[in-house]
């Protein structure tokens, strides 16, 4: 059986973090010229639209920005995790490196999936979990974090060096370095795993809705959360 670490949420932490990206050689025919270009945000959108499992978001008590982020898929294909933003939208170089204050939460939305097969069809793959969506959560917190001190060239050395010691933190659930939190989700206290770092913070924990909800951020407290169902993705756009 096959259990490798990327084989836990079926997509790389980048494709879970990043901002939804256009295709630089997109263009419309020139028969279509003269039609209205799809925003990037409707394209994104139709990521989202493609998951046979509720996308989760922060609910209304918060007022501020809301925007898709990306979709990760399995080897077929299919949706597996996605994530929303909520707030200022982070950069890789932000506060931790600029002291420019950022005020984000990013919510992860992983399937409850206990069979999925490989890239190759001839395995299966780990379950997703609550530690997928803590790796996930994880992974992304990383991803907008930098050291002000570190030169770029170092960077991407220090991102492996983090991005493993997060994935033993996401197999180590009960250990010391996580707390626990209780969080309303769809209006029912649910807790959640809990972890802060120079970095952010960063959550996990499964709903009564069949998903298992990662969080990170920074800036916002996470005491004062909740997490909901989205009922219009055009909220995000």
């Amino acid at each position: 059986m096959e259990t490798t670490r990327s084989s836990r949420v079926g997509a790389q932490p980048a494709e879970a973090s990043a901002p939804p990206q256009t295709d630089p050689q997109e263009h419309p025919q020139p028969q279509d010229a003269a039609a209205a270009p799809v925003p990037a945000a409707r394209r994104a959108a139709e990521g989202y639209l493609r998951a046979d499992f509720p996308w989760y978001g922060l609910d209304g008590a918060f007022t501020g920005p809301r925007w898709l982020m990306q979709v990760g898929t399995g080897a077929d294909g299919s949706v597996e995790h996605g994530s929303t933003g909520h707030g200022d939208e982070p950069s890789a170089r932000g506060e931790i490196a600029t002291g420019e204050k950022e005020r984000f939460a990013v919510v992860v939305t992983v399937a409850s999936n206990p069979l999925r097969r490989s890239g190759d069809g001839t395995g299966v793959l780990e379950a997703t979990s609550v530690s997928s969506a803590a790796w996930l959560a994880g992974s992304g917190l990383l991803a907008y974090s930098w050291p002000g001190q570190m030169d770029h060239s170092l960077r991407d050395d220090w991102l492996d060096q983090q991005t493993e010691a997060a994935w033993e933190l996401a197999d180590a659930l009960d250990g010391e370095d996580w707390s626990t939190l209780s969080l309303p989700v769809d209006g029912e206290p649910t807790p959640f795993h809990y972890r802060e770092s120079e970095f952010g913070w960063v959550l996990a924990g499964s709903t009564g809705s069949g998903v298992h909800l990662g969080a990170y951020g920074r800036g916002m407290s996470a005491y004062g959360l909740g997490f909901s169902v989205i009922g219009d993705l055009a909220a995000y756009e």
